[in-house]
Protein backbone atom coordinates (compact mmCIF):
# COMPACT_ATOMS: atom_id res chain seq x y z
CA UNK A 1 0.00 0.00 0.00
CA UNK A 2 2.60 2.51 0.66
CA UNK A 3 4.50 1.42 -2.33
CA UNK A 4 1.21 2.42 -4.39
CA UNK A 5 0.75 5.56 -2.40
CA UNK A 6 3.86 6.72 -3.25
CA UNK A 7 3.48 5.82 -6.83
CA UNK A 8 0.12 7.52 -7.06
CA UNK A 9 1.72 10.73 -5.46
CA UNK A 10 4.90 10.91 -7.82
CA UNK A 11 1.59 10.47 -10.76
CA UNK A 12 -0.08 13.17 -9.24
CA UNK A 13 2.99 15.48 -9.24
CA UNK A 14 4.16 14.61 -12.59
CA UNK A 15 0.44 15.52 -13.61
CA UNK A 16 0.42 18.74 -12.00
CA UNK A 17 3.77 19.69 -14.11
CA UNK A 18 2.70 18.61 -16.98
CA UNK A 19 -0.81 20.75 -16.89
CA UNK A 20 1.54 24.17 -15.45
CA UNK A 21 3.86 23.59 -18.27
CA UNK A 22 1.20 23.29 -20.89
CA UNK A 23 -1.18 26.10 -19.90
CA UNK A 24 0.11 29.90 -19.85
CA UNK A 25 2.76 30.62 -17.01
CA UNK A 26 0.62 33.18 -14.60
CA UNK A 27 4.07 34.36 -13.88
CA UNK A 28 3.99 35.77 -17.20
CA UNK A 29 1.09 37.81 -16.68
CA UNK A 30 2.82 39.23 -12.54
CA UNK A 31 5.56 41.76 -13.18
CA UNK A 32 7.08 42.80 -10.39
CA UNK A 33 8.12 46.53 -11.20
CA UNK A 34 10.04 48.94 -8.88
CA UNK A 35 6.80 50.04 -6.60
CA UNK A 36 5.23 47.03 -6.46
CA UNK A 37 3.97 43.63 -8.70
CA UNK A 38 1.48 44.08 -11.64
CA UNK A 39 -0.64 41.54 -12.90
CA UNK A 40 -2.13 41.76 -16.75
CA UNK A 41 -3.78 40.22 -19.55
CA UNK A 42 -3.83 38.68 -22.76
CA UNK A 43 -4.75 40.26 -25.56
CA UNK A 44 -4.84 38.33 -28.82
CA UNK A 45 -1.33 37.81 -29.22
CA UNK A 46 0.07 40.21 -26.66
CA UNK A 47 0.64 40.63 -22.21
CA UNK A 48 -1.30 44.08 -21.77
CA UNK A 49 -0.21 45.80 -18.35
CA UNK A 50 -2.53 48.70 -18.35
CA UNK A 51 -3.06 51.90 -15.91
CA UNK A 52 0.07 51.41 -14.01
CA UNK A 53 1.14 54.49 -12.27
CA UNK A 54 4.60 55.76 -13.25
CA UNK A 55 4.12 59.21 -11.01
CA UNK A 56 2.43 60.11 -7.92
CA UNK A 57 -1.36 61.49 -8.27
CA UNK A 58 -0.59 65.71 -9.41
CA UNK A 59 -3.52 66.47 -7.07
CA UNK A 60 -3.92 68.96 -4.73
CA UNK A 61 -0.25 70.14 -3.38
CA UNK A 62 1.11 68.25 -6.22
CA UNK A 63 -0.69 69.98 -8.99
CA UNK A 64 1.32 72.09 -10.98
CA UNK A 65 4.70 70.49 -9.64
CA UNK A 66 6.95 68.27 -11.57
CA UNK A 67 6.28 64.73 -11.13
CA UNK A 68 7.16 62.89 -7.91
CA UNK A 69 7.75 59.04 -7.98
CA UNK A 70 4.41 56.76 -7.57
CA UNK A 71 4.14 55.31 -3.98
CA UNK A 72 5.06 51.66 -3.69
CA UNK A 73 1.85 48.73 -2.75
CA UNK A 74 1.73 45.57 -1.44
CA UNK A 75 0.29 42.48 -3.11
CA UNK A 76 -0.59 42.24 -6.64
CA UNK A 77 -2.16 45.41 -8.51
CA UNK A 78 -4.46 44.30 -11.26
CA UNK A 79 -3.47 46.62 -14.58
CA UNK A 80 -6.47 45.54 -16.92
CA UNK A 81 -7.83 48.46 -17.39
CA UNK A 82 -6.49 51.59 -18.62
CA UNK A 83 -6.12 54.68 -16.16
CA UNK A 84 -7.78 57.85 -16.31
CA UNK A 85 -6.45 60.48 -19.48
CA UNK A 86 -6.23 63.44 -17.72
CA UNK A 87 -7.85 66.62 -17.22
CA UNK A 88 -10.09 67.75 -20.74
CA UNK A 89 -12.89 68.62 -22.35
CA UNK A 90 -14.56 67.15 -25.86
CA UNK A 91 -12.17 69.36 -27.69
CA UNK A 92 -12.02 66.72 -30.75
CA UNK A 93 -14.80 65.10 -31.80
CA UNK A 94 -12.53 61.99 -33.26
CA UNK A 95 -11.08 61.06 -30.01
CA UNK A 96 -13.14 57.67 -28.76
CA UNK A 97 -11.18 56.48 -25.19
CA UNK A 98 -11.87 53.03 -23.10
CA UNK A 99 -11.27 54.63 -19.76
CA UNK A 100 -13.20 55.97 -17.23
CA UNK A 101 -13.15 59.78 -17.88
CA UNK A 102 -10.88 62.56 -17.07
CA UNK A 103 -9.42 63.26 -14.02
CA UNK A 104 -6.66 64.78 -12.08
CA UNK A 105 -5.15 61.53 -11.23
CA UNK A 106 -4.06 60.42 -14.31
CA UNK A 107 -0.74 59.56 -14.16
CA UNK A 108 -0.40 55.83 -15.67
CA UNK A 109 1.13 54.16 -18.62
CA UNK A 110 0.29 51.33 -20.47
CA UNK A 111 2.93 48.24 -21.49
CA UNK A 112 2.33 46.03 -24.08
CA UNK A 113 4.91 42.87 -24.86
CA UNK A 114 4.50 39.92 -26.89
CA UNK A 115 2.95 36.81 -25.50
CA UNK A 116 5.40 34.63 -26.21
CA UNK A 117 8.00 35.81 -24.08
CA UNK A 118 11.65 36.25 -25.92
CA UNK A 119 14.81 35.34 -24.77
CA UNK A 120 16.87 38.62 -25.87
CA UNK A 121 15.24 41.41 -24.81
CA UNK A 122 13.40 43.23 -27.51
CA UNK A 123 13.22 47.09 -28.86
CA UNK A 124 10.79 49.47 -27.19
CA UNK A 125 8.57 51.93 -28.62
CA UNK A 126 7.16 54.33 -26.49
CA UNK A 127 4.02 56.64 -27.62
CA UNK A 128 3.00 60.19 -26.94
CA UNK A 129 -0.37 60.65 -28.31
CA UNK A 130 -1.66 63.98 -29.76
CA UNK A 131 -4.44 66.17 -29.14
CA UNK A 132 -2.78 70.01 -28.91
CA UNK A 133 -1.98 69.67 -25.85
CA UNK A 134 -5.53 69.72 -24.83
CA UNK A 135 -6.75 66.58 -25.33
CA UNK A 136 -5.92 62.86 -25.76
CA UNK A 137 -5.50 59.49 -24.13
CA UNK A 138 -3.73 56.32 -24.13
CA UNK A 139 -7.08 54.47 -24.11
CA UNK A 140 -7.86 55.64 -27.66
CA UNK A 141 -8.66 52.20 -29.88
CA UNK A 142 -6.60 53.88 -32.70
CA UNK A 143 -3.35 53.54 -30.23
CA UNK A 144 -3.48 50.23 -28.85
CA UNK A 145 -0.38 49.13 -28.69
CA UNK A 146 -1.12 45.02 -28.91
CA UNK A 147 -0.46 44.40 -32.42
CA UNK A 148 2.62 46.00 -33.14
CA UNK A 149 4.23 43.40 -30.50
CA UNK A 150 3.65 41.30 -33.05
CA UNK A 151 7.01 43.04 -35.05
CA UNK A 152 8.79 42.02 -32.10
CA UNK A 153 8.73 45.20 -29.86
CA UNK A 154 7.40 46.46 -26.55
CA UNK A 155 5.38 48.74 -26.88
CA UNK A 156 4.45 51.62 -24.12
CA UNK A 157 1.93 54.52 -24.13
CA UNK A 158 1.87 57.23 -21.43
CA UNK A 159 -1.01 59.65 -20.21
CA UNK A 160 0.41 63.30 -19.30
CA UNK A 161 -1.13 66.20 -18.19
CA UNK A 162 -2.74 68.31 -20.43
CA UNK A 163 -4.02 72.11 -20.86
CA UNK A 164 -4.21 74.34 -17.83
CA UNK A 165 -3.08 71.05 -15.38
CA UNK A 166 -0.15 70.54 -17.80
CA UNK A 167 1.49 73.98 -19.23
CA UNK A 168 0.71 76.89 -16.74
CA UNK A 169 3.11 79.37 -14.67
CA UNK A 170 2.40 81.92 -12.21
CA UNK A 171 4.95 83.68 -10.36
CA UNK A 172 4.66 82.07 -7.15
CA UNK A 173 5.28 78.56 -9.00
CA UNK A 174 8.50 79.97 -10.18
CA UNK A 175 9.81 80.54 -6.57
CA UNK A 176 8.44 77.36 -5.02
CA UNK A 177 10.09 75.43 -8.13
CA UNK A 178 13.57 74.52 -6.86
CA UNK A 179 14.69 75.30 -10.16
CA UNK A 180 13.68 78.39 -11.22
CA UNK A 181 11.18 77.28 -13.89
CA UNK A 182 7.37 76.27 -14.16
CA UNK A 183 4.79 75.60 -17.04
CA UNK A 184 5.71 72.23 -18.64
CA UNK A 185 4.91 70.02 -16.47
CA UNK A 186 2.84 67.62 -19.01
CA UNK A 187 6.61 67.27 -20.82
CA UNK A 188 7.90 66.58 -17.20
CA UNK A 189 5.59 63.66 -16.94
CA UNK A 190 6.97 62.48 -20.50
CA UNK A 191 10.27 62.56 -18.93
CA UNK A 192 9.09 60.89 -15.35
CA UNK A 193 7.59 58.08 -18.02
CA UNK A 194 10.75 57.10 -19.54
CA UNK A 195 12.94 56.78 -16.87
CA UNK A 196 10.40 54.25 -15.25
CA UNK A 197 10.88 52.80 -18.40
CA UNK A 198 14.34 52.97 -18.34
CA UNK A 199 14.05 51.37 -14.91
CA UNK A 200 11.35 48.59 -15.16
CA UNK A 201 11.36 47.93 -18.89
CA UNK A 202 13.32 44.81 -18.61
CA UNK A 203 10.83 42.89 -16.46
CA UNK A 204 8.42 42.73 -19.27
CA UNK A 205 11.42 41.58 -21.54
CA UNK A 206 12.18 45.21 -23.61
CA UNK A 207 15.82 46.49 -23.48
CA UNK A 208 15.69 49.85 -21.45
CA UNK A 209 18.80 50.64 -23.55
CA UNK A 210 16.97 50.42 -27.00
CA UNK A 211 13.92 53.07 -26.64
CA UNK A 212 12.24 54.82 -29.60
CA UNK A 213 10.09 57.76 -28.86
CA UNK A 214 7.30 58.33 -31.36
CA UNK A 215 4.42 60.37 -31.53
CA UNK A 216 1.46 62.07 -33.71
CA UNK A 217 1.11 65.88 -33.96
CA UNK A 218 1.51 67.09 -30.36
CA UNK A 219 2.73 63.85 -29.43
CA UNK A 220 5.49 64.53 -32.63
CA UNK A 221 5.96 68.28 -30.98
CA UNK A 222 6.78 66.76 -27.83
CA UNK A 223 9.19 64.30 -29.43
CA UNK A 224 11.07 67.22 -30.97
CA UNK A 225 10.92 68.51 -27.72
CA UNK A 226 12.68 65.90 -25.73
CA UNK A 227 15.45 65.41 -28.28
CA UNK A 228 16.20 69.38 -27.39
CA UNK A 229 15.48 68.17 -23.13
CA UNK A 230 19.09 68.17 -21.15
CA UNK A 231 16.60 66.06 -18.92
CA UNK A 232 15.84 63.62 -21.99
CA UNK A 233 19.22 63.30 -22.13
CA UNK A 234 19.78 58.73 -22.47
CA UNK A 235 16.15 57.57 -21.77
CA UNK A 236 15.89 57.17 -25.78
CA UNK A 237 17.99 56.04 -28.70
CA UNK A 238 15.70 56.62 -31.47
CA UNK A 239 12.94 59.02 -32.52
CA UNK A 240 9.95 59.03 -34.86
CA UNK A 241 7.72 61.80 -35.34
CA UNK A 242 4.56 61.81 -37.08
CA UNK A 243 3.39 65.65 -38.41
CA UNK A 244 4.69 68.28 -36.02
CA UNK A 245 7.70 69.94 -34.78
CA UNK A 246 8.35 72.53 -32.41
CA UNK A 247 10.02 74.92 -34.92
CA UNK A 248 8.59 77.83 -35.43
CA UNK A 249 6.90 79.31 -38.59
CA UNK A 250 4.36 81.91 -39.41
CA UNK A 251 4.07 82.63 -35.55
CA UNK A 252 6.27 82.36 -32.94
CA UNK A 253 5.60 78.69 -30.72
CA UNK A 254 6.97 80.19 -27.13
CA UNK A 255 5.97 82.53 -24.58
CA UNK A 256 8.99 83.89 -22.25
CA UNK A 257 8.54 82.26 -19.42
CA UNK A 258 8.06 85.46 -17.39
CA UNK A 259 5.48 87.11 -19.49
CA UNK A 260 3.52 83.83 -19.35
CA UNK A 261 3.29 83.60 -15.63
CA UNK A 262 2.51 87.16 -15.27
CA UNK A 263 -0.60 87.20 -17.78
CA UNK A 264 -1.85 83.75 -16.05
CA UNK A 265 -1.54 85.54 -12.23
CA UNK A 266 -3.65 87.97 -14.17
CA UNK A 267 -6.33 86.05 -15.75
CA UNK A 268 -6.47 83.81 -12.62
CA UNK A 269 -7.47 86.78 -10.78
CA UNK A 270 -9.87 88.39 -13.11
CA UNK A 271 -11.43 84.60 -13.01
CA UNK A 272 -10.80 82.85 -9.62
CA UNK A 273 -10.54 86.27 -7.86
CA UNK A 274 -6.89 84.78 -6.59
CA UNK A 275 -3.55 84.32 -7.94
CA UNK A 276 -2.60 82.48 -5.11
CA UNK A 277 -1.28 79.27 -5.38
CA UNK A 278 -2.66 77.64 -2.11
CA UNK A 279 -6.04 79.07 -2.98
CA UNK A 280 -6.16 77.66 -6.68
CA UNK A 281 -4.56 74.38 -5.55
CA UNK A 282 -8.15 74.16 -3.15
CA UNK A 283 -9.90 74.75 -6.29
CA UNK A 284 -11.61 71.61 -7.74
CA UNK A 285 -10.35 70.62 -10.98
CA UNK A 286 -13.43 70.39 -12.34
CA UNK A 287 -14.08 74.29 -11.59
CA UNK A 288 -10.84 75.02 -13.34
CA UNK A 289 -11.35 73.38 -16.25
CA UNK A 290 -15.12 74.72 -16.67
CA UNK A 291 -14.11 78.40 -16.84
CA UNK A 292 -11.01 78.23 -18.95
CA UNK A 293 -12.58 75.84 -21.24
CA UNK A 294 -15.03 78.88 -21.92
CA UNK A 295 -14.96 79.60 -26.07
CA UNK A 296 -13.78 83.12 -24.48
CA UNK A 297 -11.23 82.62 -22.28
CA UNK A 298 -7.83 83.68 -23.35
CA UNK A 299 -6.16 80.78 -21.26
CA UNK A 300 -7.80 77.81 -23.40
CA UNK A 301 -4.08 77.17 -25.43
CA UNK A 302 -1.34 77.39 -23.01
CA UNK A 303 2.04 76.46 -24.67
CA UNK A 304 5.05 75.58 -24.17
CA UNK A 305 7.68 78.25 -22.00
CA UNK A 306 11.03 78.25 -22.00
CA UNK A 307 11.37 77.47 -18.80
CA UNK A 308 15.37 77.42 -18.31
CA UNK A 309 14.92 73.77 -16.74
CA UNK A 310 13.03 71.27 -19.45
CA UNK A 311 13.72 73.67 -22.38
CA UNK A 312 16.83 75.69 -21.91
CA UNK A 313 16.20 77.53 -25.27
CA UNK A 314 14.37 77.10 -28.37
CA UNK A 315 14.59 74.16 -29.69
CA UNK A 316 15.58 75.52 -32.94
CA UNK A 317 18.37 77.05 -31.15
CA UNK A 318 19.53 74.00 -29.66
CA UNK A 319 19.09 72.03 -32.80
CA UNK A 320 21.32 74.83 -34.96
CA UNK A 321 23.90 74.68 -32.18
CA UNK A 322 23.98 71.12 -32.61
CA UNK A 323 23.33 70.46 -28.87
CA UNK A 324 20.38 68.16 -29.30
CA UNK A 325 20.08 64.20 -28.14
CA UNK A 326 21.20 63.38 -31.54
CA UNK A 327 19.82 60.14 -32.23
CA UNK A 328 18.36 58.48 -35.58
CA UNK A 329 15.27 60.50 -36.28
CA UNK A 330 12.29 59.70 -38.87
CA UNK A 331 9.77 61.74 -39.42
CA UNK A 332 7.09 63.13 -41.88
CA UNK A 333 3.70 64.43 -42.24
CA UNK A 334 0.23 63.57 -44.28
CA UNK A 335 -0.16 64.70 -47.72
CA UNK A 336 -3.26 66.54 -46.95
CA UNK A 337 -2.47 68.26 -43.28
CA UNK A 338 -4.27 71.29 -44.41
CA UNK A 339 -7.74 69.51 -45.61
CA UNK A 340 -9.50 71.19 -42.11
CA UNK A 341 -9.11 74.01 -43.52
CA UNK A 342 -11.00 73.81 -46.51
CA UNK A 343 -14.03 71.63 -45.26
CA UNK A 344 -14.76 73.32 -42.59
CA UNK A 345 -14.25 77.04 -44.17
CA UNK A 346 -17.30 79.72 -43.94
CA UNK A 347 -18.13 80.32 -46.44
CA UNK A 348 -16.87 77.69 -49.31
CA UNK A 349 -13.63 79.10 -50.24
CA UNK A 350 -13.14 80.53 -54.08
CA UNK A 351 -10.54 81.09 -56.38
CA UNK A 352 -11.27 84.79 -55.29
CA UNK A 353 -11.14 84.48 -51.63
CA UNK A 354 -7.76 82.50 -52.13
CA UNK A 355 -6.27 85.25 -54.05
CA UNK A 356 -7.07 87.87 -51.21
CA UNK A 357 -6.07 85.88 -48.47
CA UNK A 358 -3.03 84.92 -50.02
CA UNK A 359 -2.16 88.77 -50.68
CA UNK A 360 -3.38 89.73 -47.50
CA UNK A 361 -0.83 87.10 -45.42
CA UNK A 362 2.28 87.91 -47.98
CA UNK A 363 1.79 91.62 -49.26
CA UNK A 364 4.57 92.04 -51.83
CA UNK A 365 5.96 88.52 -51.79
CA UNK A 366 2.39 87.42 -52.72
CA UNK A 367 3.11 87.12 -56.53
CA UNK A 368 5.98 84.68 -55.85
CA UNK A 369 3.44 82.99 -53.36
CA UNK A 370 1.03 82.30 -56.16
CA UNK A 371 3.93 80.50 -58.38
CA UNK A 372 4.39 78.18 -56.05
CA UNK A 373 0.40 78.09 -54.20
CA UNK A 374 -1.18 78.25 -57.98
CA UNK A 375 -4.70 79.88 -58.67
CA UNK A 376 -6.29 78.86 -61.43
CA UNK A 377 -9.69 78.24 -61.34
CA UNK A 378 -11.76 77.52 -57.95
CA UNK A 379 -10.76 73.86 -57.76
CA UNK A 380 -6.92 74.83 -58.01
CA UNK A 381 -6.83 77.49 -55.93
CA UNK A 382 -8.24 75.51 -53.26
CA UNK A 383 -6.30 72.58 -53.58
CA UNK A 384 -3.62 75.23 -53.37
CA UNK A 385 -4.88 76.87 -49.89
CA UNK A 386 -4.93 73.28 -48.57
CA UNK A 387 -1.48 72.59 -49.13
CA UNK A 388 -0.47 76.09 -47.73
CA UNK A 389 -2.63 75.42 -44.65
CA UNK A 390 -0.80 71.89 -44.35
CA UNK A 391 2.69 73.78 -44.45
CA UNK A 392 1.96 76.15 -42.32
CA UNK A 393 0.12 74.05 -39.91
CA UNK A 394 2.78 71.14 -39.74
CA UNK A 395 4.75 70.78 -43.29
CA UNK A 396 7.31 73.27 -42.87
CA UNK A 397 7.96 72.66 -38.72
CA UNK A 398 8.18 69.59 -39.50
CA UNK A 399 10.95 70.13 -42.46
CA UNK A 400 12.79 72.13 -40.44
CA UNK A 401 13.37 69.98 -37.68
CA UNK A 402 14.15 67.47 -40.17
CA UNK A 403 16.77 69.77 -42.26
CA UNK A 404 18.02 71.01 -38.65
CA UNK A 405 18.87 66.65 -37.67
CA UNK A 406 19.92 65.92 -40.84
CA UNK A 407 22.11 69.31 -41.10
CA UNK A 408 23.65 69.38 -37.52
CA UNK A 409 23.37 65.32 -36.13
CA UNK A 410 25.22 62.52 -37.28
CA UNK A 411 22.82 60.33 -37.21
CA UNK A 412 20.77 59.19 -39.68
CA UNK A 413 17.16 61.00 -40.60
CA UNK A 414 15.03 59.48 -42.94
CA UNK A 415 11.82 61.41 -44.38
CA UNK A 416 8.54 60.56 -45.66
CA UNK A 417 4.99 61.65 -46.47
CA UNK A 418 2.12 59.53 -46.07
CA UNK A 419 -0.19 60.52 -49.87
CA UNK A 420 -2.69 57.26 -49.23
CA UNK A 421 -5.76 58.43 -48.14
CA UNK A 422 -8.08 56.65 -46.20
CA UNK A 423 -11.65 54.95 -47.13
CA UNK A 424 -13.99 57.85 -47.36
CA UNK A 425 -15.69 58.74 -43.84
CA UNK A 426 -19.19 60.12 -43.96
CA UNK A 427 -18.72 61.17 -40.28
CA UNK A 428 -15.59 63.53 -41.03
CA UNK A 429 -15.69 66.55 -42.77
CA UNK A 430 -12.63 66.08 -44.33
CA UNK A 431 -12.99 62.34 -44.78
CA UNK A 432 -11.78 62.23 -48.51
CA UNK A 433 -8.19 63.24 -48.18
CA UNK A 434 -4.79 61.78 -46.26
CA UNK A 435 -5.96 63.95 -43.30
CA UNK A 436 -4.03 65.46 -40.11
CA UNK A 437 -3.35 61.75 -37.71
CA UNK A 438 -5.27 59.33 -40.40
CA UNK A 439 -2.09 57.51 -40.43
CA UNK A 440 -2.49 56.26 -36.84
CA UNK A 441 -4.44 53.26 -38.18
CA UNK A 442 -2.06 52.47 -40.33
CA UNK A 443 0.73 52.59 -37.74
CA UNK A 444 -0.47 50.57 -34.86
CA UNK A 445 -2.31 48.14 -36.98
CA UNK A 446 -5.66 49.34 -36.16
CA UNK A 447 -7.93 49.59 -38.97
CA UNK A 448 -10.98 47.57 -38.27
CA UNK A 449 -12.01 49.99 -35.12
CA UNK A 450 -13.15 52.62 -37.15
CA UNK A 451 -15.20 51.98 -40.73
CA UNK A 452 -14.38 48.27 -39.93
CA UNK A 453 -16.04 47.12 -43.50
CA UNK A 454 -14.28 49.77 -45.83
CA UNK A 455 -10.99 49.04 -45.66
CA UNK A 456 -9.21 48.19 -49.04
CA UNK A 457 -6.67 45.73 -49.77
CA UNK A 458 -4.09 48.23 -50.38
CA UNK A 459 -4.73 50.25 -46.80
CA UNK A 460 -4.06 46.49 -44.85
CA UNK A 461 -1.05 46.00 -46.86
CA UNK A 462 0.21 49.75 -46.38
CA UNK A 463 -0.27 48.71 -42.74
CA UNK A 464 1.51 45.97 -42.74
CA UNK A 465 4.51 47.89 -45.15
CA UNK A 466 4.74 51.06 -42.42
CA UNK A 467 4.60 48.59 -39.34
CA UNK A 468 7.45 47.02 -40.42
CA UNK A 469 9.37 50.10 -41.32
CA UNK A 470 8.81 51.49 -37.90
CA UNK A 471 9.46 48.58 -35.90
CA UNK A 472 12.54 48.11 -38.17
CA UNK A 473 13.79 51.17 -37.07
CA UNK A 474 13.18 50.92 -33.54
CA UNK A 475 14.93 47.35 -33.85
CA UNK A 476 18.52 49.46 -35.52
CA UNK A 477 17.66 53.21 -36.85
CA UNK A 478 17.13 52.04 -40.08
CA UNK A 479 13.77 51.64 -41.80
CA UNK A 480 14.85 49.11 -44.18
CA UNK A 481 14.58 44.81 -44.43
CA UNK A 482 13.51 42.25 -46.64
CA UNK A 483 10.58 42.50 -49.03
CA UNK A 484 10.16 46.41 -48.29
CA UNK A 485 11.21 49.29 -51.02
CA UNK A 486 14.29 50.92 -50.38
CA UNK A 487 14.01 53.83 -48.06
CA UNK A 488 17.21 56.24 -48.54
CA UNK A 489 18.44 58.18 -45.74
CA UNK A 490 17.47 61.65 -46.47
CA UNK A 491 19.69 64.97 -46.69
CA UNK A 492 19.23 68.77 -47.25
CA UNK A 493 19.77 68.87 -50.23
CA UNK A 494 17.82 69.70 -53.80
CA UNK A 495 17.81 66.25 -55.10
CA UNK A 496 16.66 65.23 -51.46
CA UNK A 497 14.82 61.86 -51.19
CA UNK A 498 11.63 61.27 -49.28
CA UNK A 499 9.28 57.60 -49.01
CA UNK A 500 6.01 58.61 -50.11
CA UNK A 501 4.16 56.32 -48.27
CA UNK A 502 1.01 54.72 -50.72
CA UNK A 503 -0.15 51.94 -52.12
CA UNK A 504 2.54 51.60 -54.49
CA UNK A 505 5.42 53.27 -51.99
CA UNK A 506 8.74 54.46 -53.58
CA UNK A 507 11.24 57.33 -52.50
CA UNK A 508 11.29 60.11 -54.92
CA UNK A 509 12.44 63.90 -55.08
CA UNK A 510 11.27 66.23 -52.75
CA UNK A 511 8.58 68.23 -54.52
CA UNK A 512 8.19 70.26 -51.86
CA UNK A 513 11.07 71.84 -51.17
CA UNK A 514 10.65 75.11 -53.13
CA UNK A 515 7.73 76.45 -51.27
CA UNK A 516 9.36 75.36 -47.76
CA UNK A 517 12.53 77.82 -48.87
CA UNK A 518 10.08 80.28 -49.76
CA UNK A 519 7.90 80.45 -46.89
CA UNK A 520 11.55 80.02 -44.32
CA UNK A 521 12.60 83.31 -46.41
CA UNK A 522 8.85 84.79 -46.19
CA UNK A 523 8.96 84.51 -42.14
CA UNK A 524 12.17 85.61 -41.62
CA UNK A 525 11.83 87.82 -38.37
Amino acid sequence: MRAQTIKLGAFIAMALVISISAAPAKGQLQVKTDTGTVEGKTQGSARAFLGIPYAAPPVGDLRWKAPQRAAAWTGVRKATEFGARCMQWNVYDDMVFRDSGPSEDCLTLNVWAPAKESKARLPVMVWIYGGGFQAGGTSEPRQDGAKLTEDGVVVVSMNYRLGIFGFFALPELIAESGHNSAGNYGLLDQVAALQWVKRNIGAFGGDPDNVTIFGESAGSFSVSQLMASPLAKGLFQKAIGESGANFSGKTPEYAALEDSAKQNAEYMKTHFGTDSVKDLRSLSADKILDEVKKPESQRRGLGIVIDGYFLPRPVQTIFAEGEQNDVPLLAGWNHDEGSFAVAFAKPPLTAASIKELGAKEFGPKADEFFKLYPIGDNATAVRSWLDYSGDSFIGFGTWQWLEAQATTGKKATYRYRFDLAPPEDPTRPDGRWAFHSCEIEYVFGTLEWRIPDKWRAEDKALSAQVRKYWTNFAKKGNPNGEGLPKWPEYRPKADALVMFLNAESKAGKDDQRARYLFLKTAWEK
